[in-house]
């Protein structure tokens, strides 16, 4: 792996549309790949986040009264930069966070088409005239819910921002970013080109350092009406209960454990495609990954013959170099995977390929973990009910449609799931019964501007991207006018 130097990037929090130094100290960024030092980051505390809810306070009235047009044209004056500077906004995402440079570039792609999208939809929050049985006028008003505290995890530093960012700026809320402590850089790259578009001070600010202090200042403001978090579920449950008293609008998008099934009758090829694109995207580290592999006894063989074989193109190395693959966040990460693994063939799975860290050669120093496939996966393993967030694909042999469905369910999370059939009863059937969020018939595709991203059960509640993520950062009034006697 050649080295690489780190593009340059702001390393202060943004705060009332000034850059400034933190008053906890600095730490260091390392590149996961590498295990190198990337830069160091200032930290804020309690000061810094309450400087920011004053300045996003402040900001709320004029921005979430400004014309809507005029706040799309700022918008996209965002996207248009985002663009410009996809190259740099990649580089330093794939080299702080690992992913593959082509996974970076679309992400960053992906946060033009959120912010144009977004900028379109907010020019279109209408309310309503209800007829009234007598003289008065009843309206219903859509008005911005005021100053939102967002949370952002590592796994996408880039679009989990924007996709919180841009709904709420274009329903006419302030913004306090909270990004995660792995992968500032990606936050911070983004608000030097959010400034240079011209948006206003306080509109959206950025702090930096410890989530926990940052986290509960934001959901116990009362100055904070809105908390929207994507993360794990117990940090979730945490940022719920210290939001509760302050009665704040809440949205929640935690983890997953998508099952992947694929029925005797599906298209085995393309499922089996689909499968390896999907599961290896990010190394595994998605909350929307396939976790849990259930394949009919009829064509069981033949299909894990296909995944073992197409196992054989997937590579391994840093994002740079745009492999297949890259490395996990840290150490916890692999030791999580090792651990699930160890589990799995103690109790009786086999390793069909892969099942080991990698170490050799330019390996050593980062967190890589080879690409895997795990066959004979039972209820009575720690990977048929933990999110693995690991470059696995964990093999589950089925019978009947019913009772895939009911082991499909048989979890706490609900956040996405996918299945491959062609017989249009089970399409029906199944997409019916299974209790997610989003459910994918022969496509993983599910994450678009314009559709609703989100689960149930304990992956969360509110939605984002589509009209249903704009609502989100609305409240409904209803005003009645007597217009005569």
């Amino acid at each position: 792996m050649a080295k690489h130097e780190f593009p340059k990037v702001e390393t202060r929090l943004y705060i009332n549309g000034k850059w400034v130094d933190g008053s906890e100290g600095k730490a260091p960024v390392t590149n996961p790949a590498t295990g190198e030092t990337l830069a160091e980051i200032h930290l804020g505390g309690e000061k810094e986040t309450q400087e920011a809810i004053d300045a996003a306070k402040a900001a709320f009235p004029k921005w979430s009264t400004m014309a809507p047009s005029e706040r799309a044209k700022v918008m996209n004056k965002m996207a248009d930069l985002v663009e410009e500077d996809a190259e740099r906004l990649a580089t330093i995402m794939t080299m702080e966070q690992g992913k593959p440079l082509s996974q970076a570039k679309g992400e960053i792609q992906t946060n033009v088409e959120n912010l144009r999208w977004n900028a379109a939809e907010g020019q279109r929050i209408i309310g309503d005239i209800i007829p009234s049985p007598d003289t008065n006028q009843w309206q219903v008003r859509k008005q911005p819910v005021g100053v939102v505290g967002a949370i952002t995890p590592w796994n996408f530093p880039s679009n989990m921002i924007v996709r919180k960012i841009s709904p709420a700026i274009a329903a006419g809320c302030t913004v306090i970013l909270k990004p995660a402590e792995e992968t500032p850089f990606s936050a911070l790259a983004l608000m030097e080109l959010f400034d240079k578009a011209g948006l206003p001070e306080g509109v959206v600010n950025i702090v930096l350092g410890e989530a926990s202090t940052i986290g509960k200042m934001l959901s116990e403001s009362d100055d904070v009406r809105k908390i929207t978090f994507t993360g794990s579920t117990e940090v979730g449950q945490t940022l719920n209960e210290q939001a509760a008293p302050t009665l704040k609008k809440v949205s929640m998008e935690l983890g997953g454990h998508a099952p992947f099934i694929i029925f005797p009758d599906a298209d085995l090829e393309a499922a089996v495609d689909t499968l390896i694109e999907t599961k290896f995207a990010n190394n595994g580290q998605v909350c929307t990954s396939p976790n849990r592999i259930f394949i009919h006894k009829d064509i069981k063989e033949k299909a894990t013959d296909m995944i073992v074989q197409r196992m054989e193109e997937v590579t391994v190395g840093d994002g740079l170099d745009d492999p297949t693959t890259g490395p996990l966040i840290n150490q916890e990460g692999v030791e999580k995977v090792e651990e699930q693994m160890k589990d799995a063939t103690e109790k009786g799975a086999k390793i069909l390929f892969g099942g080991s860290k990698m170490t050799d050669g330019d390996f050593a120093n980062g967190n890589f973990f080879e690409p895997t496939v795990l066959d004979g996966v039972t209820k009575d393993m720690d990977i048929f009910y933990e999110e693995t967030f690991g470059p696995v694909i964990p093999l589950i042999t089925f019978e009947d449609e019913e009772q895939v469905i009911k082991d499909a369910n048989d979890t706490v999370f609900g956040l996405a799931s996918y299945f491959f059939a062609t017989n249009i009863h089970t399409i029906d059937n199944v997409s019916n019964k299974l209790e997610y969020g989003m459910v994918g018939v022969n496509d993983t595709g599910i994450s678009n501007s314009a559709t609703p991203f989100g689960g149930v059960k304990h992956s969360g509640f509110g939605r984002e991207n589509g009209t249903y993520g704009v609502e989100e950062y609305i409240e409904v009034k209803f005003v009645t006018i007597r217009t005569a006697k």
